[in-house]
């Protein structure tokens, strides 16, 4: 999931698929393939013709200090959520896939991370609970696992048999980041932040190591169902995810719309809450402030000296009446967007949840912006009655690109060769920032995922399903021209529930690769030779 978010959704359906189909499954054998369902020899494998790269002009956001370099830190890719990778991710130039099944049922690899030797740090969920995995790149082999607990959500849809209960949970580890010393921080569904380092021991086998433990329950309600409290009296707030400010502290938020601080160096903690309102997804940093949105405004935030969150500004957007299909709850979908240039020219951007159309929505983010010049523009997207995305936006230079998600709820959506009516969009803040202007509008159809951009070949990279008329379910990586929103091309990357990315954002790794997470686990393709 911002935050690619919704990011944590994921994992979250994966537990109570999983467990519908635990109830009735045979025992299957586990394989290292994801297995193809039938129907994959009656549609093309490829389409489109190599691209050649054409990098496309312009800066980088700011390296954050607390996090691991651009392109590999987290769901986003960067502190500032662009959604870009400086990597080259493949051309189309013969591509091959190649696939790791993670579990007999479920097992889909999230928010995927690089350490420093270009290994894979995700997290993969299960109906036993989260795996934190280190995968070898070329292979997919896992060389380490730590478990994360289960969830209180997926206990209390397997014991009542609501499973609205997790479709909409973003908690437990799904949105976590790595830091600067390549070692994942994430927050585990018994409100602890954790911070898990991995090693290479003498025999060459690999472990993960918990360095840090920090225990949010004095400040988060904690009275959660488990196996062992099936009927709790109290509340419970799961914290949705973490992400460090500029000065190191490690903030996060909770699903009642609380907001704290760790200080790593004291172990101190601070919070406030936003009353009345949900945060569902990830969030921004950049060294002017965090950037977090509720279900009914977004915020600019800072840490006073003690640690406690203040609020530097405060906008409300237009929520519409109620969650449409396609969105977790009923507000903004999006994880903030930090872009632009200096002082006055720095910007923020989200969607709101309009009930016709959606708009993205572009604000200016200095605290001493007078409120009648915050907004830059206000642009709606996509179909009348049918515009909604539940995914961060991707951002680069003044550029803004966003996808229609309308219509997906979960895997079994989109069987029988059903698709969603999609769409893509790019939108530029003018220079002199009066406004913004649609550049080019796509049909590509992207169900839910959290799409990318690499700035090293000028390529967006989407996850397409069309409609099948003979009832197909085919998923292709597909790559979209950045300047011209044309298809370039696109490579059947399996077919059936068991690729659907359910909310899983593509990532391209430092070698080229783009991994996708898929419903079974992940998927990576890779230029051919």
């Amino acid at each position: 999931m911002t935050t690619p978010r919704r990011r944590a959704r994921v994992l979250a359906l994966i537990a109570a698929v999983s467990a519908i189909a635990l109830a009735f499954a045979t025992p299957v054998a586990l394989a290292d393939e994801i297995p193809l369902a039938p129907g994959h020899r009656l549609v093309a494998a490829y389409d489109g013709a190599p691209a050649t790269a054409r990098p496309v002009p312009g800066d980088a956001p700011a390296q954050h200090p607390y996090l691991a370099p651009n392109g590999r830190s987290g769901m986003h890719a960067d502190g500032a959520g662009s959604g870009t990778h400086p990597f080259s991710g493949p051309l189309g130039r013969d591509p091959k896939v190649s696939s790791e099944k993670i579990a007999a049922v479920g097992g889909e690899c999230a928010t995927v991370t690089f350490d420093a030797g270009g290994r894979l740090l995700t997290v993969c969920g299960t109906i036993e609970g989260f795996l934190l995995k280190l995968l070898d790149p070329r292979s997919l082999d896992t060389l380490a696992e730590y478990k994360l607990p289960q969830r209180s959500s997926t206990v209390e849809a397997i014991t009542r048999l609501d499973f609205e209960k997790i479709f909409k949970d973003t908690s437990g580890g799904a949105y976590f980041y790595l830091d600067d010393r390549d070692r994942v921080v994430l927050a585990d569904s018994r409100q602890h932040v954790l911070r898990i380092a991995h090693r290479q021991k003498a025999d060459g086998a690999w472990e993960f190591v918990v360095e840090d433990d920090w225990d949010l329950t004095s400040l988060v309600p904690h009275d959660c169902v488990s196996w062992t409290n099936l009927f709790p009296s109290g509340v419970c707030d799961p914290v949705t995810s973490v992400m460090p400010d500029w000065d190191g502290r490690i903030w996060w938020v909770t699903r009642l719309g609380r907001v704290g601080t760790v200080d790593p160096a004291t172990g101190t903690l601070r919070s406030i809450r936003l009353t009345g309102e949900e945060i569902q997804n990830s969030f921004s940093v950049a060294e002017d402030g965090v950037s977090i949105v509720s279900d009914h405004a977004l915020y600019s935030f800072r840490a006073d000296t003690d640690g406690t969150p203040r609020i530097q500004w405060r906008q409300t957007y237009d929520r519409g009446t109620g969650t449409k299909p396609g969105s977790v709850n009923q507000g903004s979908g999006t994880t903030p967007d930090l872009f632009g240039g200096e002082g006055s020219d720095k910007y923020v951007a989200i969607t709101d949840n309009a009930d016709d159309r959606m708009n993205v929505l572009v604000y200016r983010r200095g605290v001493d912006v007078p409120a009648a010049q915050r907004l830059v523009c206000k642009v709606p997207v996509f179909g009348s009655g049918a515009s909604t995305t539940d995914n961060s936006l991707i951002s680069w230079g003044d550029s803004l690109v966003v996808e229609n998600n309308y219509g997906y709820e979960n895997p079994t959506t989109l069987t029988f060769g059903r698709s969603v009516v999609g769409g893509a969009a790019r939108i530029d803040v003018r220079p002199d920032g009066s406004g913004c202007d649609t550049v080019w509008e796509s049909d590509v159809r992207s169900p839910s995922t959290v799409p990318k951009l690499s700035t090293a070949n000028g390529l967006l990279y989407f996850y397409e399903k069309q409609p099948n008329p003979l009832g197909v379910d085919a998923w292709y990586l597909t790559a979209v021209d950045f300047r011209t929103g044309k298809r370039v091309w696109k490579r059947l990357t399996g077919t059936g529930v068991a690729y659907d990315n359910n909310w899983a954002p593509i990532t391209i790794g430092p070698d080229g690769t783009a991994y996708v997470g898929v419903f079974n686990g992940i998927v990576a393709v890779r230029d051919g030779g």
